[in-house]
């Protein structure tokens, strides 16, 4: 494994591919990178090209995934299939977190991790033939987080999930979440959810200390360091609720399942909200990854002064 003599930041590419449309998935992908080297970090943006899979993208390579329809969306089940027919395929956070810990990167940085689906709780209400999503229907991120020891910097887990469920996952499975400037985990448009994280940290150099901590145990999880959304774009938990709600119902009457059922939620949220749920959302990114590169720049400063 290589070992990064500098502060280096991981970034997805499934905000680019399957986030925003072109011009704008571009435009934020740049801004994103941008961002990090100005917090005194280096961009290190995840992709797949033509079936190799690339930790740094160059701007030609991020414009490429921009730009190119039907980019797969590539988690770690789809990893062979992509190397082995030299597709094209941008990364989701698990298969980013799996990725970036091969390369020597210690940090990540996204906008909201995948959990439990609160829609397979109302399936089973409704549907007795449901029932077993109760427990199936779970992101891939999750099983990642308990296996890859990297640092993820989130805005929690996204809205549309059950949090209180995924946060019990988490705690099952040995993944420790830090409030970031919180003692609350964030409930990704809104500052707060009422659930509580297992620590707290206010700096930089307080989460890098735990990552040394956790490394220096064994642990093998990541440490999930959860920030609470900008307070000018937060966003009324009961707005949020009903559009939730809606999109839900909606997603359920017209069958969406598996990997689109999450893009299309997003997508008629934004609707509902008259696209304020999409200013939350590009707000958080910028703020997750000016966090996680000064993280990024605490750690590795650890690093350094130990040789």
């Amino acid at each position: 494994m290589i070992s990064y003599p500098f502060p280096a930041l991981a970034l997805e590419s499934t905000v680019i591919s399957h986030g925003l449309p072109y011009p704008h998935n571009l435009r934020l992908a740049l801004r994103l990178e941008e961002i990090v080297r100005e917090a005194g970090a280096e961009p290190a943006t995840v992709g797949v090209i033509a079936g190799e899979i690339i930790v740094g993208l160059s701007r030609e390579q991020i414009e490429h995934l921009a730009i190119t329809p039907n980019v797969r969306k590539v988690s770690r089940r789809d990893l062979p299939i992509v190397v082995a027919r030299k597709l094209d395929g941008a990364t989701t956070v698990a298969t980013t977190a799996w990725a970036a810990h091969r390369a020597g990167i210690q940090v990540f940085a996204t906008g909201g991790i995948g959990g439990v689906h609160r829609i397979s709780t109302e399936y089973a209400i409704r549907n007795t033939q449901y029932t077993n999503l109760l427990s199936t229907d779970i992101s891939a991120d999750l099983p990642e987080l308990a296996q890859t020891p990297i640092i993820v910097v989130c805005a929690g887990a996204k809205a549309i999930l059950d949090l209180p469920a995924t946060l019990e996952w988490l705690e099952t499975h040995g993944v420790t979440v830090v409030g970031y400037g919180t003692d609350e985990f964030p409930a990704f448009y809104n500052r707060s959810s009422g659930l509580p994280v297992d620590v707290r940290a206010d700096t930089p150099e307080e989460v890098a200390a735990l990552f040394r901590a956790q490394r220096a145990l064994g642990l093998p999880a990541a440490l999930l360091v959860t920030v609470p959304v900008p307070p000018a774009f937060e966003l009324p938990a009961g707005q949020m609720e009903t559009a939730i709600g809606q999109a839900l119902a909606e997603a359920e009457t017209q069958g969406v399942r598996g990997k689109a059922l999450t893009p299309f939620l997003l997508a008629r949220i934004s609707e509902l909200t008259g696209e304020a749920s999409l200013r939350a959302n590009l707000a958080l990114l910028e703020n997750n990854a000016a966090v996680a590169a000064q993280i990024a720049a605490a750690l590795a400063c650890g690093i350094i002064g130990q040789r």
